[in-house]
């Protein structure tokens, strides 16, 4: 009998030491873990105690909120796992040596308000289900080697206010939708792949603080409207094909003063002009 007891109290103790998240949860994030080398993380996680004791693991309400395992040498993938924790607003798996890709299945963490996967070395596309995250306010994936087109439905992310991919080998053109996204404050895109225009509705920006596109290859007029951005206090749209009128307002704000290549590589300067004739440009 007091074998029994002894057994039944050490079951007891068990249950007791991982009753504080669900079995669903507590096996993701065991997975993130064996995924990722966990062995060789900067602060390691003891699996044989309670999830509320594991670094980087937020809980409320016994389901977790959020996992911060910034610059913690996580060296691996994400596995697929992760989007069964679907009480997540924070992902923050910022400067490690993360590989593979963004789970195709990441717009199943509805509650996400913050994922940065950034300076890492994932490939592949954004997978169109991001879009799904409505209540996304900070999406950041730059610093890796991220491939192919926005997603189209980007603009579906109404509360964004920080999208910050610069620094991949993103291609195509800036889908029209996210000129829709008012809440935006940060979009930085500088160092990709991209073409086209950028559109006039860039005037429905109108919380937008820090604008960034350097280093594309995007064309067309640069567009007047930028000068109704009236919270715009940092711009960089030099190192592309752009054209027109430019106001001296534009070139100050510029941090390249609206240096440009021209269809032969060229470093061009964008004059400022006050007339109505076409910009001029000269050759630096």
């Amino acid at each position: 009998m007091k074998n029994l007891s002894t057994l039944f109290l050490t079951v007891l103790f068990s249950f007791s030491m991982f009753a504080n998240v669900s079995v669903t949860e507590r096996d993701a994030l065991v997975k993130l873990y064996e995924k990722t080398n966990g062995n060789q993380w900067i602060t390691k996680w003891d699996l044989t105690k309670p999830v509320s004791s594991w670094y980087g693991v937020t809980l409320q309400d016994e389901k977790v909120v959020s996992i911060n395992l910034a610059n913690n040498n996580l060296v691996g993938e994400i596995p697929n796992d992760i989007v069964n924790l679907v009480n997540l607003e924070e992902l923050d798996l910022h400067k490690n040596h993360i590989s593979g890709t963004v789970p195709s299945l990441v717009g199943n963490l509805k509650n996400l308000t913050t994922l940065n996967i950034s300076f890492n070395n994932l490939s592949g596309t954004i997978p169109e289900s991001v879009c799904e995250i409505y209540k996304l306010k900070q999406l950041e994936l730059y610093m890796n080697d991220l491939s192919g087109e926005l997603p189209q439905q980007i603009g579906n992310l109404k509360n964004l206010e920080i999208l910050s991919l610069f620094n991949n080998g993103l291609t195509g053109q800036i889908p029209s939708s996210l000129y829709n996204v008012k809440s935006l404050k940060v979009l930085l895109l500088n160092s990709n792949k991209l073409i086209g225009e950028l559109g006039h509705e860039v005037a429905n920006l109108k919380s937008l603080e820090n604008l960034s596109l350097f280093d594309n290859k995007m064309n067309g007029e640069v567009p007047v409207e930028l000068e109704k951005l009236n919270n715009l206090k940092e711009m960089n749209i030099s190192y592309n094909m752009f054209n027109g009128l430019v106001s001296k307002s534009l070139v100050l704000l510029d941090t390249l003063n609206m240096t440009m290549l021209n269809d032969k590589g060229i470093t061009v300067l964008l004059d400022v002009n006050d007339s109505e004739n076409k910009a001029i440009v000269s050759e630096d």
